[in-house]
């Protein structure tokens, strides 16, 4: 199928986005009018939200030229998370007991009967960015602070001046990748996250499928996902969610109208041999999507960034690449490259991907081949 890309990347090196549809995402309207004034010469099957800051944006032009997609409003719900937590909770489904912060106000007002620990985010940040974890009212401000500049260039001034505070549940977390097809979810995969996300900030690292928790436990999950995309009125597209299970309850914590983040679907082709783009093309433009399996275990990593600085020299990587059931070391951060870690952060050092038999072997492979890389990272003086 011949793709439209409409993007900011007028001077992009990547040719498709420089000669793609050049948009201002902060101006609504006019990216609107600017991609279905398009509409007259090309004949559009279907339209992509390839990220959360495009899918209200993907909502409107599937609205205006009658493509098959999310409605505005629940788009909306699954790109802020303090309408989706409010949302969720009118619907009767568990998610963690929460409050919309005003940075423009005092905040030990608003934080004096709440309980601790709590985790304070952003409104519409992804991938972590901001979020941070306070055991006390001391911790609260210096986090609340510490976002401040993230969401100062918003373009939404009610998403610039607020964040949402929630309590902290114990607990693991995982991860459901699937799509909806006239308001029936398929599920693809479902993640283990084995490492502990207790703060004071919350990196994804890994992800192993087919997760390794009882049949109980996965359906509760399953029947929680549903149950969101109903609350939020998501009929349509990909479905990425994540969840945290505590003793007795499987708490919502997100569910977006997109697939995972960054490179980490290349997951689904080593493990299926399908690539998770063709099933978000065939689903957007109408077309049955194929019966995608994973065939025995696989496993990314996410690789953390361990401190901000600029990126001198990346040693083992064929070391790394030579373990057992490691498919590919992939590198995404460049030499040279000034890194910032969370909560400011919002990239990777790059991605480890393995395939084997089971669920245990795809994990122990990806903690060694990280083990053997090595990675030079200098400090790096900002002279305001």
């Amino acid at each position: 199928m011949d793709v439209n890309i409409a993007s900011p990347g007028k001077h992009s090196l990547v040719r498709e986005l420089a000669e793609g549809l050049h948009i201002d995402l902060d101006d609504t309207g006019e990216a609107l009018n600017l991609i279905c004034g398009t509409a007259g010469s090309d004949s559009y099957d279907g339209v992509i939200a390839t990220d959360d800051a495009t899918v209200e944006l993907a909502a409107l032009v599937a609205s205006r030229l009658g493509l098959n997609f999310n409605s505005v409003g629940s788009s909306r719900l699954a790109r802020r998370k303090d309408l989706a937590r409010d949302c969720l909770w009118q619907a009767g489904v568990p998610v963690p007991q929460h409050r919309l912060i005003a940075l423009t106000e005092d905040l030990v007002t608003q934080i004096e009967d709440f309980p601790f620990p709590c985790v304070i985010k952003p409104l519409n940040l992804s991938s972590s960015r901001g979020v941070i974890r306070a055991n006390n009212q001391s911790e609260f401000i210096t986090a609340c602070e510490r976002i401040r500049p993230l969401i100062a260039d918003q373009s939404d001034l009610f998403e610039r001046f607020h964040l949402l505070v929630e309590a902290y549940i114990d607990g693991f977390e995982v991860a459901l990748e699937g799509f909806l097809c006239q308001g029936k979810l398929r599920v693809l995969a479902l993640f283990d996250k084995p490492d502990p996300l207790e703060g004071p900030f919350f990196e994804e690292t890994y992800y192993i499928t087919p997760s390794r928790h009882g049949p109980e436990i996965q359906q509760r999950i399953l029947e929680r996902v549903v149950s969101a995309c109903e609350g939020y009125g998501l009929v349509e597209g990909p479905v990425h969610a994540e969840l945290r299970v505590s003793e007795d309850e499987v708490w919502i914590l997100e569910v977006a109208a997109r697939t995972m983040g960054g490179d980490c679907g290349y997951l689904f082709t080593i493990a299926s041999g399908c690539a998770l783009e063709s099933l978000v093309i065939a689903n957007a433009t109408g077309l049955p999507l194929p019966d995608v399996r994973i065939n025995g275990a696989a496993g990314v990593l996410m690789m953390p960034i361990p401190k901000s600085g600029m990126l001198r020299q990346i040693n083992g990587v064929d070391a790394a690449q030579a373990v057992r059931y490691v498919d590919e070391v992939r590198i995404t951060a460049p030499v040279g490259h000034e890194l910032v870690a969370l909560p400011e952060g919002s990239s990777y050092l790059g991605f480890i991907f393995s395939r084997a038999g089971t669920p245990e072997q795809a994990e122990t492979a990806l903690r060694e081949a990280h083990q053997k890389l090595r990675f030079k990272i200098d400090p790096v003086w900002h002279i305001s």
